[in-house]
């Protein structure tokens, strides 16, 4: 089949692949940072459910390890959140993307704690062993990201191309 047959060329198309956009530096320091953020995340929050898992199931059998379970992965799942919305609004001005950053773990500390009242209802689960692996790894997934942002090698300050 020939060009003419294929029928007409988009030249808006090849335009567009032509022109590329310049990088923002801003969104590559916050892409760098999640990405930090994540592996630290990962490392520590895992770690303190499966320590909090090891010490419920002694204390509440398995009740114990369900809740620590459920527990570890909700904070697990909200640090993640933190981390998914970094990445979505990387490419946005970074005082904004401060202020969604900000806005989604005050929102998500509201959900915690909702789910902590929430759980109490459930008879199953061990509020204690819960509360306790939802907190511990919350904080301590908070102290990852803490130390993957001092470790990370960003610039604080970019400047402006002109």
């Amino acid at each position: 089949m020939s060009d003419t047959e294929a029928g007409p060329v988009d030249e808006t198309a090849s335009q567009a692949t032509d022109q590329v956009e310049p990088e923002n530096p801003h969104a590559q320091s916050v892409l760098k940072l999640a990405s930090a953020m994540l592996r630290m995340t990962l490392i520590f929050g895992t770690g303190t459910t499966v320590i909090a898992m090891i010490v419920f199931t002694i204390m509440y059998g398995m009740h114990g390890l369900l809740s620590a379970l459920i527990g570890g992965a909700i904070a697990m799942a909200s640090s993640l959140a933190t981390i998914g919305v970094m990445r979505f609004c990387a490419a946005m001005d970074p005082m904004m993307v401060m202020a969604i950053v900000l806005g989604s773990y005050v929102f998500k500390v509201l959900v915690l704690l909702g789910l902590m009242t929430l759980a109490k209802h459930v008879g199953f689960i061990e509020r204690y062993a819960f509360a306790l692996t939802m907190l511990a790894a919350f904080i301590i997934s908070a102290v990852g990201e803490m130390r993957a942002f001092q470790k990370t090698k960003i610039p604080t300050i970019i400047p402006a191309t002109k």
